[in-house]
């Protein structure tokens, strides 16, 4: 079965699902060349063995996990939320997930929907007290991340400062805030005048807060 197959989300004709079973497919493959077809005899056979039935697989083709636009995956999600699906089952957490926090935000919501979820080789079923648990590790294992990052970011600030090096973006020119404090004031321009008198010299939002500033100024000293 080539990866051509499941451009689009594929529906099964199968006898009515019994309740709680309706099951969907998620399956994604990197390139163009590969074939997603261990990923879905596995989630096929795992199903089987579930007593699972499928009704719905999707499968996004060529492309990779950290993007944000893979259209068979909002498909799925799509489904869950119009309850149209009461389980999904993927292969692997990283053909399903593209970090830690999308993993914890996805969960968070099938937990909401009241959708199960199952990751066959990870060993993962949400139903399970084993999956309930994981699920509480992912989220603190998604906190630490985000902390961490956050902690480096801060740490590279400070060590840059050390060394004299200024972060953000560049500051204004004194005397660009004298010419832009000087038109606020004697003129009644708009900020988008005052900002062409000064030939671009800073942006609009700078600009708006040198006027702002200026004028009320002016006006307590009235």
């Amino acid at each position: 079965m080539s990866a051509n197959e499941y451009l689009s989300g594929r529906k099964h004709r199968t006898p009515k699902p019994r309740q709680g079973t309706r099951t969907a497919l998620y399956l994604r493959v990197s390139t163009a060349d590969q074939k997603p077809d261990l990923q879905y005899d596995g989630l096929r056979a795992y199903a089987t063995r579930a007593g699972l039935d499928v009704v719905q697989d999707y499968c996004d083709v060529a492309v990779s996990g950290r993007r944000e636009g893979r259209p068979q995956l909002n498909t799925l999600m799509t489904a869950a939320r119009n309850q149209e699906i009461d389980c999904v089952l993927v292969w692997k957490f990283d053909r399903f997930a593209r970090s830690t926090r999308h993993l914890l935000a996805a969960l968070e919501e099938f937990d909401h929907l009241g959708v199960r979820f199952v990751s066959v080789q990870d060993q993962i079923d949400t139903d399970s007290p084993m999956g309930r648990a994981m699920f509480t590790i992912i989220g603190a294992m998604a906190e630490l991340e985000s902390s961490l990052i956050s902690e480096r970011v801060t740490a590279g600030m400070r060590a840059a400062e050390s060394r004299g090096r200024h972060l953000g973006r560049p500051g204004t020119p004194r005397r660009v805030v004298s010419e832009i404090e000087a038109l606020a004031t004697s003129t009644d321009l708009s900020i988008r005048a005052i900002q062409k008198k000064i030939a671009g010299r800073a942006s609009r939002g700078i600009v708006g807060e040198i006027a702002k500033r200026a004028r009320a100024t002016q006006h307590q000293a009235l």
